[in-house]
């Protein structure tokens, strides 16, 4: 039952990272992330520099609120959005733990190539030429 459960909440990490990822592949939807960690904004605010319609930017507000990268909240009529770091944390240990691996990876092929170079330099002195 464990199993299961770990099972579930890994396939449940792994469709976040998914959905954050594939929200950050937009540069419309990077430069709303951007302004909203200087601080929060009504969606008008963040529509205003776009050169599209409020519709397409609350289109990739849409996006952005389903990958759990920002949220919404009513102040009166106005809809004010701030962004939810609990998804970039999630991102950001993605990012460490692949980080991580690969430098250990990397240094032990860096390690094993010292080795193999060292050997060939110190290789046997007594060859002859035309050794069989």
């Amino acid at each position: 039952m464990i199993e299961i459960e770990a099972r579930k909440q890994a396939a449940s990490r792994t469709a976040r990272l998914d959905a954050v990822l594939a929200a950050l592949a937009d540069p419309t939807r990077r430069a709303i992330i951007e302004r909203l960690s200087r601080s929060e904004a009504r969606v008008t605010e963040i529509a205003e520099p776009f050169p599209m319609s409020l519709n397409a930017v609350s289109k990739h507000i849409r996006v952005l609120e389903a990958s759990g990268m920002i949220e919404r909240h009513r102040k009166g009529r106005d809809h004010i959005l701030s962004i939810n770091t609990r998804s970039l944390d999630e991102v950001d240990g993605w990012i460490e733990r692949t980080r991580h691996y690969w430098e250990k990876r990397l240094d032990a092929m860096e390690l094993l190539l010292r080795e193999l170079k060292k050997d060939h330099k110190t290789g046997p002195k007594d060859r002859k030429h035309g050794s069989r």
